[in-house]
């Protein structure tokens, strides 16, 4: 007997996967058609509930699998048999992953395990260097050989499938799910969580939003980091940094060790979505190793400095808005002072529609539909 409403297992684990699938979630629900599964891996948890909480999203399975220095071999393992288990008795149509976390790999690795089709949102970005990022670029990569539905942001990602052999029917440009998600929590008169920021004087000052995570820059390519925005606040005047700190114990070592005396640093807990969104909106400049910060400040109109030798969001650069400086701290020191200037003159950035208008998963939503 064929089931006429048809189960769709959503599945992420992170911050940035739940920020991405909270539209999709969202559409989802309004077909009488589709019957929603969500389920999370918590790979991150704290930063996971943030998000879940914003959005009101209530997941059917929780695996709860973060440990204290978690290995990526550890999370992995414990994704692929504990969704192993919950896909084989829930028996969905179809699964949803997003992007190119661990969670995302591990997860397209389930479904295709129990022959169960995977749609792939956020798809075809590359940078063409499979330590850079490490793992994202082969978590991506590999979801995409393993998918059957391909959701691609930009019509440079559905290039890179296409030549990778992937049939062009299979394949849709819907834009990045990220800015729905912005458009439907950005406000120009937020009041932040953090008092600092609610005292600080986004007007009378340069204020630089600085945030670093990625495995590759944890050591020197950090102490670099760390040393040039030192020397951009000598140089400058009046420049604020706000660096909400990342909860790696590696990093927050260093970046505490090496910032945290200065006044013009502010060392701040991670910010909730809602928060970082808004004031991402309000500073001068973005220093940030971030892929998804990237799509976030080409909205705002944010100028960016990318902490990264490569990125597998290419149009950012393209546009104009983001450069990339890496790890060098005289590169980074050189043009930020150069944008700093540009923004004390008046220099406007203008916001780019780069990862659509913001109906991104309206339009999955009803690709979906259609395939069932």
């Amino acid at each position: 007997m064929v089931r006429r409403i048809k189960k769709v297992a959503i599945v992420f684990g992170t911050r940035p996967e739940a920020i991405k699938m909270a539209p999709v979630i969202k559409e989802l629900k309004k077909y009488s058609q589709i019957e929603l599964l969500v389920i999370v891996t918590a790979q991150h948890r704290e930063l996971l509930d943030q998000v879940l909480d914003l959005f009101e999203i209530t997941p059917d399975y929780d695996l709860d699998i973060m440990e204290s220095k978690q290995k990526l071999e550890t999370i992995t393992t414990k994704i692929l048999a504990e969704l192993s288990t919950i896909l084989a008795a829930e028996d969905p149509d179809l699964i949803l992953v997003h992007g190119d976390t661990t969670t995302t790999f591990a997860s397209a690795l389930a479904a295709f395990y129990q022959q169960i089709p995977i749609g792939h949102i956020e798809a075809g970005l590359r940078t063409h260097d499979k330590y850079n990022p490490f793992p994202e670029e082969m978590n991506r990569h590999l979801s995409d050989v393993l998918a059957d539905l391909y959701f691609a942001p930009t019509e440079k990602a559905k290039n890179n499938l296409l030549r990778e052999g992937v049939a062009a029917e299979n394949i849709f440009v819907t834009g990045n799910t990220v800015i729905d998600a912005l458009k439907d929590i950005f406000t120009t008169d937020h009041k932040f969580k953090e008092a600092s920021l609610n005292s600080l004087n986004f007007e009378g000052n340069k204020v630089v939003l600085l945030t670093v995570h990625r495995r590759e820059n944890i050591g020197q390519p950090l102490f670099n980091i760390c040393r040039a925005v030192k020397e951009i606040i000598a140089k400058t005047e009046r420049v604020k940094v706000i660096c909400p700190v990342h909860p790696n114990p590696e990093i927050k070592k260093i970046i505490t060790a090496e910032l945290k005396a200065s006044t013009s640093v502010y060392l701040i807990e991670p910010l909730a979505y809602q928060d970082f969104i808004n004031l991402l909106g309000r500073v001068s400049l973005v220093l940030t190793d971030s892929g998804g910060v990237q799509e976030e400040a080409s909205v705002l109109g944010k100028p960016l400095l990318v902490l990264r030798e490569k990125t597998e969001r290419p149009e950012v650069v393209n546009s104009g808005l983001a450069k990339l400086v890496g790890c060098t701290s005289s590169l980074i020191v050189d043009e930020s002072i150069k944008l700093l200037k540009q923004q004390a003159q008046d220099f406007l950035f203008e916001s780019k529609n780069l990862y659509g208008q913001g109906k991104s998963a309206v339009q999955i939503a009803e690709i979906l539909s259609s395939y069932f």
